[in-house]
């Protein structure tokens, strides 16, 4: 339909009028507001909401009467576990500090600005190293006999002879055989046990110890505060073969060296791949860590670059350096922790002896960010932590994922004893392992573990404080692996067998111990 010119106008007319209106009305909004603001010269702050839309934070929840007689529970002052004595960094062992539990007013082990100078550090703590290293070979001595002593005909993959045991001190008297006859009960009264926990030779500041085989020839990796404990006859071979699992047909692909920065790439180039390679090269770069560090309250003479991960675990397995688990609060019921064989970790699902980390990519990125520096992240930063990308701690697992088991000739593929290499002792050990001594359980063939975590409950046969659980450690190539367990107290596999026969209750003779003792050998 066709608009006309009256059309039109009336239209405009009206438009006009509209808006004339509206801003008549929008004005005297503006005025309105104006006025109100004129009134009110605090309308533009914030004020509280309606009560009941913002309650009040009420407190937790309580009860009061929460203590029961749980089955780990040992409550301060009953005879099995008492507080924890304050002690600053470099303080002498208190005895029974395997008794120390409780609360202390800080999770943090150490101060993060010493008042003290380092000098003065220095000198009082190299005064009493000696007394330290007494202290310490005084609690071995009366625990174990520490005279050499190796199994005929047997060695390690190497060469070094294997110590043999029981080393532990029965009271006098009485006899392995008697004392598996008593209970549990009667061996915490009458302090019969004779595997009780290990401390750190230095308790109060912990941290990396090296043997002294190793800090011979390393001469920065020595403390000036402690030295390592246990007698070098009772520890791996240094350094130790490495095997790997891509090349077999290669034997020792360290050629008898340590692996280190200066050789590692003469020794692997065209063997491993380029991932492969740089994973190596992670291993063995120096990392700040809480003793070994360029810090004042560093515990070598000298700066320090730091350590590796193959200073510890030489040539991707041992050499028995020590040092205390770092998620355990207060530091006195930290518990010692010897360095584990990275030997089959492809074949592991469990890492750390308490903490139960799932990946050895996880236990890397653990080991250089936290247990390094006590899982205290302050003293972390202050001193220098090098943060691994998950592309490097990658890297780093492709090439741990290859350090294999040593050989094991008398076995099958399928873990069992070959009858014509094995011996009659050993075969008989076998049927033992698998059968009456129960061992096969936690240890099944062909790796030796179940890859699980299990709680002994061995507080039941001493007074002290509960140990929890502990991961399953592949037993394959253990005869190189001494000192045992996972704070190095069995010092022989004899002392191991003997351990585990009493906290599970299995009774074997004395001549099916030795028959199990030589199977061990021979995985």
């Amino acid at each position: 339909m066709l608009t006309t010119p009256r059309a039109v106008s009336r239209f405009h007319w009206m438009a006009l009028v509209g808006f004339i209106c509206g801003f008549v009305l929008m004005t005297g909004g503006y005025l309105l507001v104006y006025a109100a603001n004129q009134t009110d010269t605090n309308s533009w702050k914030a004020m509280p909401g309606p009560e009941q839309l913002v309650p009040p934070i009420a407190p937790p929840a309580v009860i009061k009467d929460w203590k029961r007689d749980y089955p780990q529970y040992q409550p301060l002052g009953n005879g099995d576990t008492v507080e924890a004595p304050k002690a600053k960094p470099g303080t002498l062992n208190p005895p029974d500090i395997h008794t120390f539990g409780g609360r202390t007013r800080s999770s943090f082990a150490f101060d993060l600005s010493p008042d003290e100078p380092f000098e003065q550090v220095l000198e009082r703590e190299r005064g009493q190293r000696a007394s330290i290293r007494e202290q310490q070979h005084q609690l071995l001595e009366a625990r174990y006999d520490l005279t050499p002593r190796f199994v005929e005909g047997a060695t390690m993959t190497r060469g070094k002879p294997i110590p043999m045991g029981p080393t532990a001190r029965l009271p006098q008297g009485l006899t392995w055989e008697q004392l598996a006859k008593k209970t549990p009960e009667e061996i915490k009264s009458e302090t019969l046990f004779p595997y009780l926990p290990m401390p750190h030779p230095l308790h109060s500041t912990g941290g990396m110890v090296f043997p002294g085989m190793m800090t011979e020839i390393h001469q920065e990796r020595e403390r000036f505060d402690v030295v390592h404990d246990i007698p070098e006859h009772f520890l791996p071979e240094f350094p130790p073969p490495l095997f790997l699992t891509s090349r077999p047909d290669l034997g020792d692909v360290s050629q008898g060296q340590e692996v280190t920065n200066e050789n590692f790439y003469q020794l692997f180039d065209g063997v491993l791949s380029p991932v492969q390679f740089d994973g190596l090269r992670l291993l063995v770069e120096k990392i700040p860590q809480q003793q070994f560090n360029a810090t004042d309250d560093r515990k070598t003479m000298a700066p320090s670059r730091g350590v590796a991960c193959l200073d510890c675990h030489v040539n991707g397995h041992t050499n028995g350096a020590i040092h205390l688990n770092p998620d355990t609060r207060p530091q006195f019921s930290r518990f010692r922790i010897e360095t584990p064989s990275l030997r089959g970790v492809n074949i592991q699902k469990t890492f750390g002896s308490k903490r139960a980390l799932v990946s050895v990519e996880d236990f890397s990125e653990f080991e250089n960010r936290s247990a390094y520096f006590d899982h205290d992240q302050a003293t972390a930063e202050k001193k220098g932590r090098r943060d691994l990308t998950r592309n490097e701690v990658m890297k780093m697992a492709q090439f741990q994922k290859l350090v294999d088991f040593p050989p094991a000739p008398k076995l099958d593929v399928f873990g069992r004893l070959d009858s014509e290499k094995a011996t009659e002792q050993e075969m008989r050990g076998q049927d033992l392992f698998n059968g009456k001594a129960k061992c096969a359980a936690c240890h099944p063939p062909p790796y030796f573990t179940d890859n699980l975590m299990h709680d002994l409950r061995v507080e039941r046969f001493y007074r002290g404080r509960a140990e929890g659980s502990i991961k399953t450690f592949p037993l394959r190539g253990i005869k190189d692996s001494p000192p045992y367990l996972h704070d190095g107290r069995l010092l022989t596999l004899e002392d191991t067998v003997e351990f585990f026969a009493l906290v599970t209750g299995v009774s074997l003779t004395k001549e099916e111990k030795a028959d199990l003792t030589a199977y061990l050998r021979a995985l």
